[in-house]
C-alpha cells in the first residue's frame, strides 16, 4: 500500500509541475471595429468623351499604367461628351462600391456636386484635366492650360512680325481648358500694345475636328485675308487647315494647334501642315500613380501642374523645346 501510494504522489507532482511550465500568451483576436487591411482596389474612371484623340491617348494610358500593378482594377466610362449621362455614370461608379474615383469631366457645372457627393462619402477623387467648382475632391492633375494659351499668343505675335489677322477656333467654352486657353492667348498677343493684330474671327468648334473645318469655312468667307489659324487643339487647327487648303489659301496662312500627340499633333509639324503644337500631357500615368500613394494612405497635393514643350519644324526632330 505504502508503494501504490508513493507512485501516485509522484504521478501527482509531475502532473502539477508539467502544467505549471511557462507558455506563449495566445494571439489577440482582432478587433471587430478594425477592416482587414486591402490587398486589392477598383479605380473607377469616368471619361467625359472619346471623340478626341487625346482623350483615347489618355485612357491609354491610364490603362497601361495601371497593368504595371496586378492589384489594381479599372472601370472605365465613356460619356459620350454629354455632362448629364457622365452624373449618371459617377453615381453608378460610386454605387459599385469603387475604391477610388479618376474623373475628367466634361464642364465644371454640372459635374460639381455629383463628385462632391462621392467625395463626402469618403472616397478619393482625382480630378484630371478639367477643373471642377471648388475643392471637393482630393487632388487636381492637369497643365496650365493658362500658359499654354499665353505661349501660343507669344508665337503668333512673333510669327506674324507684329502685324496679321487671326482666328481662334475654341475648345468647349464651358470647360476650364478652353476659357483658360483663349484667356492666355489675348495675353499673348497683347491686342492693346499690337495694334497690328486682329482678332478677326471666332467660333467654339467644341475641340472637334469636323467643326473646326466648319467654322473655318465660314470664316474663309467672311475675312479675305487670314494670317494665321490657332486653334485649341491639333484636330482643329488640322481641320481649318483642310478647309483652308480646299480654298486654295492654306499656303498664305500659319497654324498653332495644342496637345503635340506623336500621331497626330507632332506628325502634322513634320509634314509642314502646322507651324507649332503644345504639349498638353495626358496626365494618365500620373493619375494612377498618384491613385496608389492615396490609397496607401500617403499625403496628396491638392494639385499637380504638369508641364508643357513646343514643336516647330526647327526642332520637331530633337524632341521640342520646354517651355520653361
Amino acid at each position: 500500500m505504502r508503494r501504490q501510494w508513493f507512485v501516485i504522489l509522484l504521478g501527482s507532482l509531475a502532473l502539477v509541475l508539467g502544467c505549471s511550465k511557462p507558455h506563449a500568451a495566445p494571439t489577440p483576436a482582432p478587433s471587430a471595429s478594425a477592416p482587414p487591411a486591402k490587398t486589392s482596389y477598383v479605380i473607377g474612371v469616368s471619361q467625359c468623351n472619346l471623340g478626341e484623340p487625346w482623350r483615347v491617348q489618355m485612357n491609354a494610358d491610364l490603362t497601361q499604367a495601371a497593368a504595371r500593378h496586378p492589384n489594381l482594377r479599372l472601370i472605365l466610362k465613356d460619356a459620350q461628351n454629354d455632362s448629364l449621362t457622365q452624373r449618371a455614370q459617377v453615381e453608378e461608379l460610386a454605387g459599385q462600391g469603387i475604391d477610388l474615383l479618376i474623373i475628367s469631366p466634361k464642364e465644371a457645372a454640372p459635374l460639381t456636386k455629383p463628385v462632391a457627393d462621392v467625395y463626402a462619402r469618403g472616397t478619393p477623387v482625382i480630378v484630371l484635366d478639367r477643373a471642377l467648382e471648388g475643392e471637393a475632391y482630393t487632388s487636381f492633375i492637369g497643365a496650365d492650360n493658362r500658359r499654354i494659351g499665353r505661349e501660343a499668343g507669344k508665337f503668333a505675335l512673333a510669327a506674324l512680325g507684329g502685324k496679321g489677322n487671326i482666328v481662334e477656333l475654341e475648345g468647349l467654352m464651358t470647360s476650364s481648358p478652353g476659357q483658360d486657353r483663349h484667356a492666355g492667348f489675348l495675353e499673348g498677343i497683347s491686342l492693346d500694345k499690337n495694334p497690328g493684330i486682329r482678332l478677326v474671327f471666332q467660333a467654339d468648334m467644341q475641340w472637334l475636328e469636323p467643326n473646326a473645318r466648319k467654322e473655318m469655312e465660314s470664316a474663309l468667307a467672311a475675312q479675305k485675308s487670314i494670317e494665321l489659324v490657332y486653334a485649341h487643339n491639333d484636330p482643329g487647327a488640322h481641320g481649318a487647315y483642310l478647309a483652308a487648303k480646299a480654298a486654295g489659301r492654306e499656303q498664305k496662312m500659319k497654324f498653332i494647334g495644342i496637345d503635340a500627340l506623336p500621331h497626330e499633333g507632332v506628325r502634322y509639324v513634320k509634314e509642314g501642315i502646322l507651324d507649332a503644337t503644345f504639349v498638353y500631357p495626358t496626365g494618365g500615368a500620373e493619375a494612377v500613380e498618384l491613385a496608389l500613394k492615396v490609397l496607401g494612405h500617403e499625403a496628396a497635393p491638392k494639385r499637380i501642374t504638369l508641364g508643357t514643350r513646343l514643336y516647330t519644324k526647327a526642332n520637331v526632330e530633337a524632341g521640342g523645346q520646354a517651355i520653361e
